[in-house]
């Protein structure tokens, strides 16, 4: 994030209520959480500038067959400039906790800091989940094993120093900026990785552990270690792609599009109530209309003409490959390598996270008896883009068990 910093709102006086306090408990929390975050480009939009930040670069100028040779005594055709330029809009984020009076002078433990502690958390996950689903969305991608389609890893397919060689070879003939160079470290790019994925590259003998190198060559938080001038940052946060549907048909008719299954979990709902959601029953992909997840229901974009036995296998496919007789998908992890502005991040001026302490009897005839507070936390705006698609690689693979 630009500066992860924050204000507290207290609409009750005299409450005692401790601003230093709470603003710290509120950015511990969140500061456990950002990984993704603290290497982009940052921006930060003033006030009343809107809600909207452009970024520009300068294009490279191409280099033609005749090496920009003179010819004597004639003056060249110029050159122009060009920019690529790429826009991003901030979003806001929140949540907040009702403590109860009872609740406040009853619990042994200091109810309202643990609530901005676990706010700080919360919200700190999302900025991460924000950074990192904004990087992942490229379109430079290295599949582990030379797999063509990430429905083609398996747990097999694990992240090598091979993969993270072949990643810095992309990124130094894409000319992607390193980081370091001026403040006394040499000149390296950066990976964020599962601890999975770090488990498997810690077996080579060629990875290089932060306690095997000097004190002044560790920058970042969450260093784990070096390899081949690339440093290895470990994020919990780090993308997992798993498959989200996989039940039995519990019940169907024929040219009916309702389809009843055996359990039907939150996220297998999510998954399918997006916008263009799709669905494999049994051999055949099908469209999806809604769902239900109360009666175990999905309905597809079109009625079937023949009954599907009950047991049919439902399942989605977007995660890696699917076991010929389960229909279960493995997970695939997503492992980012890239340079120096890569991406860039953005929040609002004034502080992107903000405290709110609201007191008893705050809400006037809305808590008529004084019974209610609450803890809120509030990211005034944020977003992140990639800023160039070459300089962010990114490595899909499986991990081992």
């Amino acid at each position: 994030m630009a500066d992860i910093t924050n204000t507290t709102k207290n609409t009750v006086e005299g409450t005692g209520l401790n601003k230093t306090f709470f603003d710290r408990q509120l950015l511990e929390g969140a500061r456990t959480r950002l990984v993704h975050a603290q290497y982009g480009q940052k921006r930060r939009i003033p006030k009343n500038n809107g809600k909207r930040v452009e970024f520009r670069r300068w294009n490279l100028f191409d280099i033609d067959e005749n090496m920009c040779e003179l010819t004597e005594g004639v003056t060249p055709d110029g050159q122009t400039l060009s920019q690529s330029t790429v826009e991003a809009e901030v979003s806001q984020y929140g949540a907040y906790v009702e403590i109860s009076d009872l609740l406040e002078q009853t619990a042994y433990e200091q109810v309202l800091s643990d609530s901005a502690e676990l706010l700080g958390e919360q919200l700190g996950t999302v900025v991460e989940w924000v950074t990192r689903d904004a990087m992942c969305a490229g379109n430079n991608i290295q599949r582990a094993g030379g797999k063509s389609a990430r429905s083609e890893i398996t747990a097999a397919d694990t992240l090598s120093v091979d993969e993270i060689r072949k990643a810095v070879r992309t990124l130094k003939k894409a000319k992607a900026r390193p980081f370091g160079g001026k403040d006394g470290r040499k000149q390296h790019f950066i990976c964020i990785c599962s601890p999975d994925a770090t488990y498997d590259l810690q077996e080579d003998p060629l990875w290089q552990d932060v306690s095997k190198y000097a004190a002044k060559e560790q920058l970042y938080t969450g260093e784990i270690g070096m390899l081949f001038g690339v440093v290895f940052v470990e994020s919990t946060e780090a993308k997992v792609i798993r498959q989200a549907v996989h039940c039995k048909v519990a019940a169907h008719s024929a040219n009916s599009a309702a389809i009843t299954v055996d359990e039907l979990t939150a996220e297998a709902a999510a998954f399918l109530s997006k916008a263009g959601a799709k669905v494999t029953v049994g051999a055949t992909e099908y469209s999806v209309a809604s769902v239900d997840r109360a009666a175990k229901t999905i309905t597809l974009a079109s009625a079937v003409s023949t009954a599907i036995s009950a047991g049919t296998y439902v399942y989605s496919t977007e995660a890696g490959k699917l076991d010929s007789t389960t229909r279960v998908a493995d997970d695939v992890h997503i492992t980012l390598v890239f340079g120096k502005d890569a991406y860039g991040v953005i929040d609002l001026d004034g502080g992107a996270l903000q405290t709110i302490i609201k007191g008893r009897g705050s809400a006037g005839t809305d808590d008529p008896l004084d019974q209610r507070a609450t803890a809120g936390a509030k990211v005034m705006g944020y977003t992140a883009t990639i800023l160039n698609d070459l300089w962010l690689l990114r490595i899909e693979h499986g991990v081992s068990a």
